[in-house]
């Protein structure tokens, strides 16, 4: 019996491998479809599980065909502020974007933005006055659903709201401190995205309640995670940043740490990454609890010690949160959100 040529043994093995390597890649490739299916099906019928999330947003930019807008320049524009992080987040200020061509790239995709807002106490009386500005300036066009917080349920105020807008009341105890207060916040926003936001809503962005509108926030500040530059410190070094610089605390920013320092009452994005953000935060802040820890600023503490690691994808500049006592800085061309001067003692409880 002949021997069979050495180098044709090698071809018919080498095509054995081949055929087995592309058997293996279709089967698991199968799996991985099938798998995916089984997921978005299990996800879509199964309510059960906090975890589980069915995304809608799609990072593919569609503009409309024959838009017309002015052409983008690459040498021209803002020069007396900076519009990217190093980690090349935008950072959103006046004259750095085109709201028609914004609006029309996202208003086929129908997103709902879901907004929380917190009117405990005294606080209910800045309510009527947000979502009054609310309607006039926050996601004009779209779908958008505020949520809000309050031991006073019977005291919200009847706003007149817009189609596709509409408002639920969330009712939550009193209580005699506003830390309290503030450091629950994280976990009524983790559970209101697990029991009612999932499945049905893209973004959602978390704001103050004793604040007003008083300009346009709408779609050129939707992003991954989204977080608001703080007006008090935006300008100064990072070592006068009010960190927690406790190392004890799951809160702690060791000094020559930070990027900026970020507004607790105002955040947002996409409903997975903010659940994550409020999931994480809230559990840094049970476990600093049980030994006997408080991080400074409370939520915002926690939050901007989550941002530090998981860095924002989108940055807003303080036009999305300025003050009102605060006269407007050169480079603040408009302002869109701006807390209201109060008196903090007449409406915290302690």
């Amino acid at each position: 019996m002949p021997l069979i040529n050495g180098k044709a043994v090698t071809a018919v093995l080498l095509i054995a491998l081949l055929l087995v390597i592309l058997y293996c890649y279709v089967s698991q490739s199968y799996r991985v479809v099938l798998s995916f299916q089984e997921k978005s099906k299990a996800t879509e019928d199964d309510t059960s599980d906090p975890e589980a999330f069915v995304t809608r947003h799609e990072l593919h930019l569609v503009s409309p065909d024959h838009l017309r807008y002015k052409q983008p320049s690459i040498v021209q524009g803002r020069t007396d502020v900076v519009a990217v992080t190093p980690w090349l987040a935008p950072v959103v200020w006046e004259g750095t974007f085109d709201s028609g061509l914004l609006d029309s790239i996202y208003r086929p995709k129908n997103i709902t933005v879901a907004a929380t807002v917190f009117a405990v106490g005294k606080y209910i009386m800045f309510l009527k006055d947000f979502l009054e500005t609310a309607e006039k300036y926050f996601f004009v066009g779209f779908r958008v659903h505020v949520y809000v917080f309050t031991d006073r349920p019977n005291e919200v105020p009847q706003v007149k709201m817009a189609a596709g807008r509409q408002l639920t009341v969330m009712p939550v105890p009193s209580s005699n401190r506003w830390q309290e207060i503030s450091a629950r916040r994280m976990e009524l926003i983790q559970t209101l995205i697990e029991k009612k936001l999932r499945n049905h809503t893209d973004y959602i962005f978390c704001l103050d309640v004793d604040s007003k509108f008083h300009g346009r926030w709408g779609t050129e500040s939707l992003g991954g995670l989204v977080a608001v530059i703080h007006p008090g410190y935006y300008r100064n070094e990072r070592s006068k940043f009010p960190y927690e610089r406790r190392p004890a605390s799951r809160a702690y920013v060791a000094p020559g740490e930070g990027d900026f320092y970020y507004c607790g009452g105002a955040f947002g994005g996409l409903l997975q990454e903010v659940h994550l953000l409020a999931k994480t935060c809230r559990q840094n802040f049970e476990a600093d609890a049980k030994v006997g820890i408080e991080a400074a600023w409370q939520e915002e503490s926690h939050l901007n010690r989550y941002m530090w690691i998981n860095k924002p994808s989108k940055v807003l500049s303080p036009e999305y949160l300025w003050q009102d006592f605060k006269s407007k800085n050169p480079e603040i061309q408009i302002i869109r959100f701006s807390g209201v001067v109060k008196n903090y003692a007449d409406i915290r409880p302690n």
